[in-house]
C-alpha cells in the first residue's frame, strides 16, 4: 500500500472516522481538506440501490448545475450546413460534418461533448465503436440530439452535466471545482441529489440511496447523511 504524504495525512486528520456530515458541512471541509498545486475537481460518489442491469432500473439524467462545472467545456457540433453559424454563434468549439466524422475516425476525440441533429445521426451512429467507449456518444435523452443545436450548446457551456449509474450501482460526476465557495459546491450537490431522487425507478426497492460521497481530485471522501440532504 502506497505511504500517506503529509498533506494526504493532514487531510485524513480533519475527517472524524465513522461520520456521517450534512451536506453544507461537507461542502465546507472539502475544501478545507485539498491542497494542491491545481484547481481540483470537487466530485460526487452516489452508490443506488438499483441493479443497473435491469432496463427498468438504469438510472440515467441530465442537471443544470446553478454555478456551472467551473470546467472549459469543448464542445463539438455535428450538422448540416444550414445549422453550423447557429452553432458558432453559441459558442461552440468545432463545427462541421463529415470532415469531422473523419478526423474521429482517425482517432481524433479531444472534444468533451458531442451535439448533433437527428437528420445526421445515421452517419454520427457509425463512429459508435470509438464514441461509446468515451462517453462521447451523443443521445436525445441528454439533449445532444435536437434539432435546437443553439440551446443545447449554450446549455452544455452554462453547466449542463449528463449523468448515468454504472454496472456498480454508482454515478460519479463533478460538481464544481475547489476554488468554488463552499455554499456554490452545495448548492451544486443539491442540485444533483434532487436530480437523481425524482429519478427513482418503480422497480428500485428498498433503500434508494446507500451511499453518498463527496471528494475532491486527491483527496479522501467525505461520507454525506443522506438524510440530511433536503429533498431526497
Amino acid at each position: 500500500m502506497a505511504r500517506l504524504t503529509k498533506n494526504q495525512k493532514a487531510a485524513l486528520s480533519k475527517i472524524e472516522v465513522g461520520k456521517a456530515y450534512t451536506l453544507q458541512e461537507a461542502a465546507a471541509l472539502v475544501k478545507d481538506i485539498t491542497n494542491t498545486k491545481f484547481d481540483a475537481s470537487v466530485d460526487i460518489d452516489v452508490r443506488l440501490g438499483v441493479d443497473p442491469r435491469k432496463a427498468n432500473q438504469m438510472v440515467r439524467g441530465i442537471a443544470t448545475l446553478p454555478h456551472g462545472t467551473g470546467k472549459t467545456v469543448r464542445v463539438l457540433v455535428l450538422c448540416t450546413p444550414d445549422k453550423e453559424e447557429e452553432a458558432k454563434a453559441a459558442g461552440a468549439d468545432h463545427v462541421g460534418l463529415d470532415d469531422y466524422i473523419s478526423k474521429i475516425e482517425g482517432g481524433w476525440t479531444d472534444i468533451d461533448i458531442i451535439i448533433t441533429m437527428p437528420s445526421v445521426m445515421a452517419k454520427v451512429g457509425k463512429l459508435g465503436r470509438i464514441l461509446g467507449p468515451r462517453n462521447l456518444m451523443p443521445n436525445p435523452k441528454t439533449g445532444t440530439v435536437t434539432t435546437d443545436i443553439g440551446k443545447a450548446v449554450t446549455d452544455v457551456k452554462g453547466g449542463k452535466i449528463d449523468f448515468k449509474v454504472d454496472k456498480t450501482g454508482i454515478i460519479h460526476t463533478s460538481v464544481g471545482k475547489a476554488s468554488f465557495a463552499p455554499e456554490k459546491i452545495y448548492e451544486n450537490a443539491l442540485e444533483v441529489l434532487q436530480t437523481i431522487s425524482r429519478l427513482k425507478p418503480s422497480a428500485a426497492k428498498g433503500t434508494y440511496f446507500k451511499s453518498i460521497y463527496l471528494s475532491s481530485t486527491m483527496s479522501p471522501g467525505i461520507q454525506i447523511e443522506s438524510k440530511s440532504v433536503a429533498g431526497i
